[in-house]
């Protein structure tokens, strides 16, 4: 949302916004009562989800937390917290790209650093299983995209990934 108003800004450039222009923000207007809901519900269930996940990484991939036979769950679960909170608050606010260039373009690095791609795909595909799980499909559907991007960006090696990023058409569909 925030980076539609920012590209509105740019095009208009001392003229009126013709109606198509500010189609997004009738668009928001009408879905924002269900991204709210969305955004309280991922707060509650926020603790839960992160500890499934973290049960599950463990039943599957027990070593996978480990660096340099360091236990790195702690920093797992700060960082998981970190990703889902601006994920809660991307669905909020219907703004993917504002989550790729405050967020997933550093945090890529960092987590490439490490060698932690395996835990982020592997993380971020389970909560995408516990979302369906847990919300009620109108929310989990604005939800998934935004995890299949974490997942997408953290999750992979490949260098051109950093500046090609995958379709966020869905997010501008509101439903």
């Amino acid at each position: 949302m925030l980076s539609q108003f920012e590209h509105l800004e740019r095009v208009i450039d001392g003229r009126y916004a013709t109606d198509a222009e500010l189609q997004f923000i009738t668009d928001y207007v009408r879905s924002f009562q269900i991204r709210f809901q969305t955004y309280l519900k991922l707060q509650e269930l926020e603790l839960m989800l992160l500890q499934q996940t973290y049960r599950k990484i463990q039943l599957v991939a027990p070593d996978l937390l480990r660096y340099n036979n360091a236990d790195m769950s702690a920093k797992w679960k700060q960082d998981t917290i970190r990703v889902l909170r601006y994920t809660a608050i991307t669905v909020l606010l219907n703004d993917p790209d504002t989550l790729k260039e405050r967020l997933l373009l550093w945090f890529r690095s960092v987590m490439q650093a490490f060698g932690t791609e395996r835990s982020c795909d592997m993380t971020y595909q389970i909560l995408q299983s516990l979302i369906c799980q847990h919300l009620p499909p109108n929310q989990a559907e604005l939800v998934i995209p935004v995890l299949e991007l974490n997942r997408q960006m953290l999750g992979s090696r490949n260098e051109d990934s950093a500046t090609h990023f995958p379709d966020t058409g869905s997010f501008r569909k509101f439903h």
